[in-house]
């Protein structure tokens, strides 16, 4: 390889990674669907499952994918603080834009093998399960979630998952238990209780889930995928601002989401 093709890979690399990392924490915006698209996915998860092997193959690949991916996590993490410091109810709106706006490929990727009545109900029962879960926790239990450190290191669980599932974007059931503001504000000040919290559970997570859900994918893949959509569905739903102080925030609520869907929707077209 010649140094000009090098250095043209290097640069790739990091913006693809800053790409992915910008997915891992905008909600809506999957990392693990742009690791697929870009084309890192597999080995990726050569790395995770057979790691001795996987990085003997694929470390230079990786080196500047992965300074990519901290840097656009973190550069995003900053930006999402500062939204949510202007005004709650209008972020959440441009989030949810973003997640409806990403569903059409969501749909399109769960459908690539087929889907047959198992895929419905794999949907379904992600979905009403995933929706009574967050429902009983927000409005029937007396469970008040306060951000600490289990639930910070929850978040970390979460956000493996999203690493080794392509399409699960976990932001929105984070939002739904009131930690993802928390979270975002916590990684974007490198605050210490976030941080030892969030990266032993994302690490875990990855260790032990990577080869099961590798095997998951690689043999029920419509299913698995459709349960993903279900999740994604119903801790959408369970986000939606119900109150709101007159007209002109009804108003930029519906700019908010409309402005995220055309996001979504025209990154979609660029992939």
């Amino acid at each position: 390889m010649s140094d000009r093709e090098e250095k043209k890979n290097w640069v790739l690399g990091l913006i693809c990674g800053a790409l992915m990392g910008g997915g891992a924490i905008l909600p809506g915006v999957s990392g693990g669907v742009l690791c697929v698209v870009f084309g890192y996915y597999r080995p990726m998860m050569e790395i995770l499952t057979h790691p001795k092997r996987g990085l003997s193959k694929y470390w230079r690949m990786f080196v500047p994918v992965a300074m990519g991916w901290v840097l656009g996590f973190f550069g995003f993490a900053k930006l999402i603080a500062v939204l949510f410091s202007a005004s709650e109810l209008l972020a959440t709106w441009l989030f949810i834009g973003l997640i409806v706006g990403t569903m059409p490929s969501l749909f399109r990727e769960a459908g690539k093998e087929g889907r047959g009545w198992p895929s419905w109900a794999a949907l379904t029962v992600c979905a009403l399960a995933m929706g009574a879960g967050l429902y009983y926790v927000g409005h029937v239990a007396t469970v008040q979630v306060e951000p600490n450190f289990w639930w910070y290191t929850f978040c970390g669980f979460l956000w493996g998952l999203g690493i080794v599932i392509p399409g699960m974007t976990t932001a929105s059931i984070l939002m739904s238990l009131g930690l993802y503001q928390h979270l975002t504000e916590g990684i974007s000040n490198l605050d210490i209780v976030v941080m030892t919290a969030w990266i032993p559970g994302l690490v875990v997570t990855v260790a032990l889930l990577s080869r099961l859900m590798s095997y998951l994918f690689r043999a029920h893949y419509s299913v698995a995928f459709h349960g993903v959509v279900g999740i994604v569905i119903a801790s959408t739903v369970m986000i939606i601002p119900t109150a709101y102080t007159g007209a002109g925030e009804a108003l930029g609520a519906a700019v908010c989401f409309f402005g995220g869907f055309a996001i979504a929707f025209l990154l979609d077209q660029i992939e």
